[in-house]
């Protein structure tokens, strides 16, 4: 049996982990040659894995952690914060001589700009996480397939020994900083991929299409579900029959859109193991998504199950 309580399926993350370093104001934008005041300033736990492991264990899963962090003061940080919020960090190494990967995020209430210094964040790799800990697991998903140099070649074997064990899968791509976008290999994994959950502008640049619209149309193959985020619009979702149902964003105020999408990702996962589907499934993970734009950061105001039935009991299911 991989879990003594039922109602609380193991979920493995396996991904990248770094701070966020917040930079936060109606004008954020640095210029040559010219100070700025802005009003905010938060280091916080930062990287998409991280942000929807945190997410997973806030909505009440059992969350197992794989990366790598530095032997310095972010890679303490890192692990503190995680362990803070729930998840389980056994599986995080700690390697000297390394430093831990740190994201500027400039800020405002309605989008951001990320500058990223990678360190530890490329260096997970298949030795890192063990067969057993995939044999407990009811679900594995990473984050950021362009920033994880280490395991990008590796993740379509990962999955389809997890999909053998009968461990569901899921992924989200981030953005791909070189602009290569690998379309082949993403094609590839998504033979193995359960939930499949780009942004829209992702999707458009991977498969060189319009419209998630004829996204959907491309990958009318794919066996799993694809969930788009579509920020101001919402987001849409295919099922493997081909029928796509969207939904709109839930009207809140954003304080910082940071970690929106990876909430969103926790919400897919966490409502796909609840068994829902379809309108219901895509209702719940724009909550969880909504929900986390109230506060500062990835994991400032982390959804729970309370708020999400909250949120959700201020709109009627369509």
């Amino acid at each position: 049996m991989r879990r003594a309580d039922k109602n609380k399926p193991i979920v493995v993350v396996a991904g990248e982990l770094n701070v966020d370093i917040i930079i936060s104001g109606t004008d954020v934008i640095p210029e040559w040659n010219r100070e700025k005041i802005v009003d905010g300033f938060d280091i916080v736990l930062g990287s998409s894995s991280a942000i929807t492991a945190s997410a997973l264990s806030s909505l009440g899963l059992d969350v197992r952690f794989v990366s790598v962090v530095g032997a310095d003061d972010f890679g303490r940080f890192c692990l503190g914060e995680l362990q803070r919020l729930g998840v389980n960090t056994d599986h995080v190494a700690v390697l000297p001589e390394v430093t831990t990967g740190v994201t500027l995020s400039f800020t405002t209430p309605s989008d951001r700009g990320l500058i990223t210094y990678p360190g530890s964040i490329p260096l997970l790799t298949p030795g890192h996480i063990p067969d057993a800990l995939i044999q407990e697991a009811d679900h594995l998903h990473f984050g950021s397939y362009y920033l994880q140099d280490g395991m990008r070649p590796h993740w379509k074997e990962l999955f389809g020994k997890a999909q053998d064990l009968g461990v569901s899968t899921s992924f989200d791509t981030g953005w791909d900083v070189r602009g290569r976008w690998d379309a082949a290999g993403i094609r590839a994994l998504l033979a193995v991929t359960d939930l499949f959950i780009p942004s829209e502008e992702e999707s458009l640049h991977i498969f060189e299409q319009d419209s998630v619209a004829t996204v959907f149309g491309q990958l009318a193959a794919v066996p799993g579900l694809i969930a788009v985020k579509q920020g101001s619009k919402g987001a849409s979702l295919r099922s493997p029959d081909g029928s796509v149902v969207s939904a709109p964003p839930y009207p809140v105020t954003p304080v910082d859109t940071t970690g929106a999408g990876d909430c969103f990702n926790a919400g897919l996962i966490c409502g796909f193991l609840q068994g829902l589907t379809g309108r219901e499934l895509l209702e719940y993970a724009n909550a969880c998504g909504a929900l986390s734009t109230l506060g500062v950061g990835g994991t400032g105001h982390l959804p729970t199950a309370a708020a999400v039935s909250a949120l959700q009991g201020t709109r009627p299911l369509q």
